[in-house]
């Protein structure tokens, strides 16, 4: 039966999110759909029974049970990798093969997810490019754009797998950058025999984050407005400019964390009266009474750090572009997006269903 590797040409490019989207759509067109991934990158032991934790994540979305060791035939712990840099590793392109063929006989499409990059395994032989072949199916890459687009690993990925790359979805545009992808890069690609099958535009909430949820990544601590930790965190501003200035930049950040020292209460006020999700306080430092007591009356969470500002700020760029997707809300978007951005006539198409 017909299977469609979803890889990509970073690792947190947007995999889950397409593939949930493709099976959704898929299942309400009345195809009988199924999933595995072959290498699962973090290990999730459920009933007893080891796999990764994304692929449970993505079969509960798409309403499967399936054995994890069919759809996870290989889990990267430490002990794989022990033996993996030994060369004990064995035939694993043959497990991921036979665990494919018994999953995908029962199924009008199974849906392949990637680890990582299209390279990414390559040390032991079950990198992107290595398992299409083994399995004989197309592929779709998503490049999702981080400052630029990676046109050149596309071009390579083009020649590394010729008919089986069925096509690329780029993701993550901005809204600035939309013009040059439709006007210049997409019909470059094309040109080049890789058909762009989407285009889907920066969307504020997919790297949305909660509160409760920012605060433990932070590795700190809401110290106050704990009733509203659901609040949403779109993106981040660093107070550490005059008030005059960062009232001129927090005008334009809605749904803006601001990260800024514990002792700054000029911008913690302006911050609380603008109606900012949340306070990252950093340095360790509380804020005094009057902050506190705003806090409460406006229902803004402070979170309070160990680490300083520019620390903070680093990893909080990092959080927002990495976070997963879980979140009910969330999926409905996501699936929402594939469903109006992709073109899946041409997906079918290339598939032959």
């Amino acid at each position: 039966m017909p299977g469609l590797y979803i890889g990509s040409t970073s690792g947190y490019s947007g995999k889950n999110m397409i593939i949930m989207g493709l099976g959704l759509r898929f299942q309400k067109d009345g195809l009988n759909v199924g999933y595995m991934k072959p290498v699962g990158a973090m290990p999730l032991e459920k009933d007893g029974k080891l796999g990764d934790e994304d692929a449970f994540f993505v079969q509960d979305v798409l309403g499967l049970s399936q054995d994890p060791a069919l759809m996870t035939p290989v889990v990267v712990t430490h002990d794989f990798k022990v033996k993996a840099f030994a060369s004990h590793c064995g035939n694993l392109l043959g497990d991921i093969a036979a665990a494919y063929t018994t999953l995908s006989k029962d199924h009008d499409l199974t849906l392949v997810g990637g680890s990582g990059s299209m390279y990414s395994g390559k040390y032991c032989c079950t990198d992107g490019v290595s398992v299409v072949k083994a399995l004989g199916i197309r592929t779709i890459i998503i490049d999702r754009f981080q400052k630029e687009l990676h046109y050149d690993y596309l071009v390579v990925l083009k020649e590394a797998l010729g008919d089986l790359l069925l096509g690329v979805v780029l993701n993550d545009i901005p809204p600035a950058f939309m013009e040059e992808v439709e006007g210049l890069i997409a019909p470059f690609l094309n040109s080049r025999g890789i058909q762009v099958l989407g285009i889907i535009p920066k969307d504020p909430l997919m790297g949305a984050i909660k509160v409760a949820d920012l605060a433990d990544r932070l590795g700190g601590k809401i110290i106050s407005a704990h009733t509203k930790a659901e609040r949403v965190v779109e993106n981040f501003l660093i107070g550490t400019m005059q008030v005059e200035n960062f009232m001129t930049h927090f005008r334009r950040s809605k749904n803006s964390a601001v990260i800024v020292g514990g002792d700054r209460s000029d911008v913690q006020l302006v911050a609380l009266e603008g109606d900012c999700p949340c306070l990252v306080l950093t340095g360790n430092l509380y804020p005094n009474d009057i902050i506190l007591t705003r806090s409460e009356v406006l229902e803004t969470p402070i979170i309070m750090v160990r680490e300083d500002t520019y620390s903070v700020a680093k990893k909080m760029e990092n959080i927002l572009s990495r976070h997963k997707l879980r979140d009910a809300i969330k999926i409905r978007q996501g699936a929402d997006l594939v469903a109006k951005r992709l073109d899946f006539a041409a997906i079918r198409q290339g598939l032959g269903i």
